[in-house]
């Protein structure tokens, strides 16, 4: 589904949820309180400034009595094969943000991957996967890497563990393009990039990924990954914990500098393994 058809299709729910909330009488605080979101949250979904998660859509339907309508549609709406089920939410709101940051602990962030990285990464989890699956997968990543290259992309901070720069996912040819592909966004200043190296010892929530997204005219969420499971959080008390944990992946990081000069370095080794192989 393009982006403007998709945007339209959220409008109409946006504008039934407003249609069948007021034939039911409620106010959006009142709705609000019974499934357990803010009024405001209610009008941002009403405006499609912001997409509920399944949960809250079916609350909504067992509170307006409206047998599944809104959970259907959800379904519909976010069902997209290019993305893992527990993703596409995520993914929705990525092409809203104003601010993202990402910390990953082994993978390299999926905004900055290269089509051949994305393939091996995707080909060691499924390795009897038919092609066009994987070609899916990774023409949907790909995809959402434009936003990088837009005049008005969101400001876009990454800070790697070393372990991502020196897992050789897909062999020394495949990690030299992508740490190159990374350092020249970086040189470019299209990112804002620091590496948590091996030095640093322990670290916040250690082996995870988080990432942060900032909105305009929204609240900021958090979003975390386990197996096969992932995790949008957007209470204010636990995204406020998640933004304390990033400011301190950010402290014991080594400078934008010194990342770029460890990661080209990264690069120019697998470069030179590549070639005498």
């Amino acid at each position: 589904m393009a982006n403007a058809s998709r945007q339209a299709a959220w409008e109409y729910w946006g504008a039934e949820l407003k249609r069948r909330r007021e034939e039911s009488g409620l106010t959006q605080e009142a709705l609000g309180r019974q499934v357990f979101v803010s009024g405001g949250y209610v009008g941002q979904f009403e405006q499609a400034i912001r997409k509920p998660q399944l949960d809250v859509a079916v609350r909504i339907d067992g509170v307006l009595q409206t047998d599944g309508f809104f959970e259907r549609t959800w379904r519909k709406l976010i069902d997209d094969q290019r993305y893992a089920d527990y993703f596409a939410a995520a993914a929705e709101l990525e092409r809203l943000a104003k601010k993202i940051c990402d910390f990953e602990s082994m993978v390299v962030p999926g905004l900055l991957q290269t089509a051949a990285y994305t393939r091996a990464f995707m080909l060691a989890g499924n390795p009897l996967a038919a092609e066009e699956y994987i070609e899916d997968t990774v023409r949907g990543r790909l995809d959402r890497a434009v936003i990088l290259k837009d005049a008005t992309r969101p400001v876009y901070w990454a800070v790697l563990h070393e372990a991502v720069l020196r897992v050789p996912v897909g062999g020394p040819a495949v990690m030299a393009e992508e740490l190159e592909h990374i350092a020249q966004l970086a040189r470019e200043r299209k990112i804002l990039l620091q590496v948590l190296p091996f030095a640093a010892g322990a670290y916040p929530v250690m082996g995870k990924s988080l990432r942060l997204m900032e909105f305009d005219d929204a609240p900021p969420t958090a979003y975390t990954e386990g197996v096969y499971s992932g995790n949008l959080l957007d209470d204010p008390a636990v995204v406020k914990r998640a933004q304390a944990a990033y400011d301190l992946f950010r402290a014991a990081a080594l400078s934008p500098e010194a990342s770029l000069a460890l990661i080209e370095s990264a690069a120019e080794d697998y470069r030179r393994c590549a070639s005498s192989t």
